[in-house]
């Protein structure tokens, strides 16, 4: 099998969001690919300039980091279906024979979301990939912080053979960080793509990797439908996949996450954390994507000192709140009264 490692370069409206298309905020420009061996040797290189059809000035904030402009695109730059269908053919002839590596999570989204503009066939799903940024981050840094990819290369003490923020150079770095970075193997590091999620159960996701134990649910009508499905609550073992013992229930960290700990009385604590994500064009419909893996005692602690100080700043809110509805009910009475 073979990593193919892309970036993309994509403008966006000059004028803001007034000129901005719905189906397409961001209009993908250039595709810069390259091709690796299962030793992360690379074998071949993939480039394409996309002659813009909605956003044919370049954005100025854009226009500063790129190594070309309106008229390049415009002499050099192919239709994106073209572009995107000689990409995909040179990829290989199945999602069997490659897998996706990209330096953070969004660009195998704008790819889609371009493809879905012009009604290109869909990428299979579930789609795995691998996230490079993440898997660096993991290894060089203490609490997984993220790195942009000119500061990897610098921390790397790799050469610079190349300028930035050309989607070929780009793609070329993130494959030299692969295998000088000395990741290791990280055939079982993949992640999933969320761009598309599960309609129905069907659908559903259900995977142990690096780990973890991976899941996503969907599509609900809310949040409080999510949370009424067993599934989404429940903690299995990232281990042996048993129902494990609710030791903290789920929690609200943020509007779109809850954290909760199950006990497995074989393989010790477990952290579940769920994610919520806007589904459709509905503001209240989400699909789900759950993660547990196994916490240390010092972590499971920071979860619940997390839980108890949430619950407090929710109990004083509170307080606050009936004490001001009791303060504006005796105003109105006296109001009243005289």
């Amino acid at each position: 099998m073979n990593y193919i490692v892309f970036d993309l370069e994509w403008n966006q409206s000059p004028n803001g969001h007034a000129g901005e298309h719905p189906r397409m905020p961001f209009e993908i420009i250039e595709i810069g690919a390259v091709k690796l061996d299962e030793k992360y040797n690379i074998i071949d290189e993939f480039q394409r300039l996309i002659r813009p059809k909605l956003y044919t000035r370049i954005h100025k904030y854009i226009r500063d980091i790129l190594n070309y402009d309106e008229k390049t695109l415009k002499e050099k730059g192919v239709p994106f279906k073209e572009a995107c269908t000689q990409f995909l053919d040179w990829c290989g002839d199945s999602d069997r024979d490659f897998a996706f590596c990209t330096w953070g999570p969004s660009d195998l989204s704008y790819l889609q979301n371009n493809m879905d503009f012009y009604y290109m066939k869909k990428l299979d799903f579930p789609l795995k990939f691998y996230d490079i940024q993440q898997i660096f981050a993991e290894k060089y840094t203490k609490d997984n912080s993220i790195s942009a990819l000119d500061k990897a290369v610098s921390k790397l003490k790799m050469t610079q053979d190349r300028p930035f923020h050309a989607a070929i150079n780009d793609a070329y770095y993130t494959a030299r960080v692969l295998k000088e970075g000395k990741l290791g193997d990280i055939t079982d590091k993949y992640v999933y793509d969320t761009y598309r999620y599960p309609r129905n159960r069907t659908e559903s996701v259900h995977d142990f990797h690096n780990g973890t134990l991976e899941e996503m649910y969907g599509e609900y009508a809310s949040k409080k439908d999510a949370l009424k499905d067993k599934r989404v609550t429940d903690i299995r073992c990232a281990k042996c996949g048993r129902k494990t013992t609710s030791q903290i229930k789920p929690f609200q960290i943020n509007n779109s996450t809850d954290l909760a700990v199950g006990v497995c009385f074989r393989h010790g604590r477990m952290l579940s954390t769920i994610k919520f994500k806007p589904a459709s064009e509905s503001m209240d419909t989400v699909f789900v994507v759950k993660k547990i893996h196994p916490i240390t005692k010092a972590k499971y602690t920071d979860v619940k000192n997390r839980r108890d100080l949430l619950a407090e700043k929710k109990k004083e809110r509170d307080r606050r709140y009936m004490e001001r509805k009791l303060n504006e009910k005796k105003v109105v009475n006296n109001t009243k009264n005289k």
